[in-house]
């Protein structure tokens, strides 16, 4: 008999290296430089040919893109678990329909990127009740305008979240924005560029942001954040119906700077057109101490955040899983 220390791995082991090999190559070689440059590059003619061609058309060929290649996407059974577990009382048939309508409203979203500046152009701070993109509560972004004192306004993956940014400027308000950037660095210069161009302020979610986000709020800025982004490792709390990782940075900030607390959302309407409403101030619940209580604070706001998309849950970004650990 002939020992040896390496034995051959068992047959029905033997191909499983070479998959995960297989794996780690592909990993490695989408974040290539020349796979960054080339999708970046793939981006930046979609955005030409999509101003070539018109919103209206451009609006149809990504409805049709994401009706047909966003079933074939992991991101399309993670939509549908959640949408089934945050409403079991529904068919399924309704399942589908909130489905379909993430889909729709995801390739209005991406034509409404690509023509943003065309969409900022069309809002009339003057006027907000007229035109394509109307706003409920005006007086409150002119009162947190001129109150030089800071505030957290937050919203959710709602309609066209990004237009809420955009609106705010108009107004004047000095606003902070954190946002989670593509790992396509040279797509995300893009991002970077055209969305400062037209919000103000954006800090890159990363380590070192709170303290970035901190010292504006210290200066006067208002925070605006999307609080309905999975945070592992952040606190577990109820939200449509089930625990999840939530966020507490806006409770946080809020408590450390005493400030007020509002919701902003947008809700897309028939003929193109998007609502927006910023709530007047929310009163958070406070300890024993008179400060603001992170936990039930951010409870109270994930209540907000779940009324908003049970209203209107086709609108909502249903793509993230917030809840993948609570199974």
């Amino acid at each position: 008999m002939i020992l040896t220390t390496n034995p051959a791995p068992p047959r029905r082991l033997r191909g499983h290296g070479k998959k995960r090999r297989r794996r780690s190559f592909a990993r490695r070689l989408k974040r290539t430089t020349l796979v960054f440059r080339f999708m970046a590059a793939l981006v930046g003619l979609f955005i030409r040919l999509a101003h070539g061609i018109g919103r209206s058309r451009a609006e149809k060929v990504f409805r049709y893109l994401f009706r047909f290649l966003g079933p074939m996407l992991s991101e399309h059974r993670t939509a549908a678990r959640n949408i089934a577990g945050a409403f079991p009382d529904k068919s399924e048939e309704e399942h589908r329909r909130i489905l379909r309508g993430c889909w729709e409203n995801v390739a209005l979203v991406f034509t409404e990127f690509v023509f943003l500046e065309e969409l900022a152009a069309e809002f009339d701070p003057q006027r907000p009740d007229a035109g394509k993109v109307t706003v409920e509560g005006a007086e409150q972004f002119a009162k947190l305008r001129d109150d030089d004192k800071p505030a957290v306004i937050f919203s959710a993956h709602l309609a066209n979240w990004e237009i809420l940014g955009v609106v705010a400027a108009k107004y004047g308000l000095d606003l902070v924005i954190p946002y989670h950037a593509p790992a396509n660095i040279y797509v995300a210069d893009d991002v970077l560029e055209r969305r400062s161009a037209l919000m103000g302020r954006l800090v890159r979610d990363r380590r070192g942001a709170a303290f970035e986000i901190a010292a504006a709020m210290d200066g006067g800025a208002h925070l605006g954040l999307l609080v309905d982004q999975r945070l592992n490792r952040a606190l577990s709390l109820p939200f449509l119906g089930r625990p999840a990782w939530t966020n507490p940075l806006a409770a946080k900030l809020a408590r450390q700077f005493d400030c007020p607390v509002h919701g902003a959302r947008a809700i897309r309407l028939p003929g193109g057109r998007l609502h927006l409403e910023l709530t007047p101030e929310i009163a958070m619940p406070r300890d024993d101490d008179g400060l603001i209580d992170v936990g039930a604070a951010m409870t109270r706001i994930n209540e907000i955040v779940a009324q908003w998309v049970r209203e209107y849950p086709e609108q909502w970004l249903w793509l993230h899983d917030r809840w993948l650990l609570h199974k």
